[in-house]
């Protein structure tokens, strides 16, 4: 086993826990053929970055968030919530990933400044925005006691998460085996009140991203997603002292991620390409198709940002986003500011989004 489990209370009935081992008291060493599939999976890593297109980048931040973007079938008022979550999706793995690019040591504050901005359109309470949690936690169930998972009690989590931090930031074991270990140690504490799903797939991406150099690595999020009971059980191998188990699953994971990324971007050029076509008939110079080119990097896109990018005017951007909404191209939604104010218009590149969740 890779931990214990600890006697703890609640609502004045007793339970139990697990406390996992430090990662600086595991062993780590993996079996020889583990190994190599560890490296063959960071070997695609790299394939995938030399081969891609460079507007595949930006929209790869889209693939992390394995929720997707709102459905048609979406109401209004959901529809807008969505796009908020999105949106501040979209910036914090913005963040990670030009974090991932400097010399800076990842630590909890850049961990709890990732969850204030995810989580601040949520209804997690105030105080657990931006903070590990206060209470005992549970996955499954009506509470502790009959639970899926108990994860440790509050107050073993800050030592937990600095010996995570720690080991994130080291390189005493291959990338894709260290993004594994990292993902997994994380789930297993899961430190917050909500969101250590996006949390947990923002370390995959950073140490990823760090290790191996590479922009953007593939979407190891949504290939997770399409298999569910793997994941679940890849997590309880790592619990009980099965790392090479999970770590092979993992890497298998990520070779696959390579792949799809590759036929995800073809398919989006085909898209862009379909967009191109629509607006053949417009000057050279108009706003409309200079915004277009944008939409991979930013499939939810306010005026002022693509006024921005193309160096025009908010009213021109404005327009010319209504003329691509015409077009068939984007969709119109309307997200209120955290602070006062009239809302924000947003636009959604919808079918961007969609080809990555089929």
């Amino acid at each position: 086993m890779s931990g214990a489990e600890v006697a703890i209370e609640w609502n004045g009935r007793p339970a139990r826990a697990w406390l996992p081992d430090p990662l600086a008291a595991r062993n780590l060493d993996l079996p020889v053929d583990i190994a190599r599939k560890s490296e063959r999976a960071a070997g695609a890593v790299l394939r995938v970055g030399d081969r891609l297109p460079s507007g595949w980048e930006p929209l790869a931040r889209l693939l992390l968030r394995a929720e997707g973007i709102a459905s048609a079938e979406l109401d209004d008022a959901a529809a807008t919530r969505e796009a908020a979550l999105v949106a501040d999706n979209l910036a914090v793995v913005t963040d990670a990933l030009a974090h991932a690019r400097t010399t800076a040591r990842l630590s909890v504050d850049d961990l709890h400044g990732w969850h204030t901005r995810l989580m601040r359109n949520s209804d997690l309470a105030p105080r657990l925005v931006g903070a590990f949690r206060d209470a005992q936690g549970w996955i499954g169930g009506r509470g502790p006691q009959d639970a899926v998972y108990v994860p440790p009690p509050p107050d073993r989590v800050p030592p937990l998460m600095d010996d995570l931090v720690t080991f994130v930031n080291s390189t005493d074991a291959d990338a894709v085996t260290q993004a594994a270990v990292s993902h997994a140690q994380f789930e297993t504490i899961h430190p917050y009140g909500d969101g250590n799903g996006r949390i947990g797939r923002l370390v995959v991406l950073w140490t990823l991203a760090r290790r191996l150099d590479v922009p953007v690595p593939p979407p190891t999020s949504v290939l997770i997603a399409r298999d569910p009971g793997g994941y679940l059980s890849g997590l309880y191998w790592f619990r009980s002292g099965e790392l090479a188990r999970w770590v092979a699953w993992f890497a298998d994971i990520v070779s696959a991620s390579s792949a799809a990324a590759l036929e995800w971007s073809s398919e989006v050029e085909t898209l862009m390409n379909e967009w191109r076509a629509r607006i053949a008939d417009l000057r050279t110079d108009a706003a409309a198709r200079s915004i277009l080119e944008l939409l991979p990097a930013h499939p939810v896109i306010t005026a002022g940002t693509a006024a921005q990018f193309v160096n025009t005017s908010d009213t021109s951007a404005r327009a010319a986003l209504e003329l691509l909404h015409e077009r068939g191209i984007v969709e119109p939604l309307e997200v209120a500011d955290s602070g006062r104010g009239r809302p924000r218009n947003w636009w959604l590149a919808k079918q961007l989004a969609e080809l990555i969740r089929t």
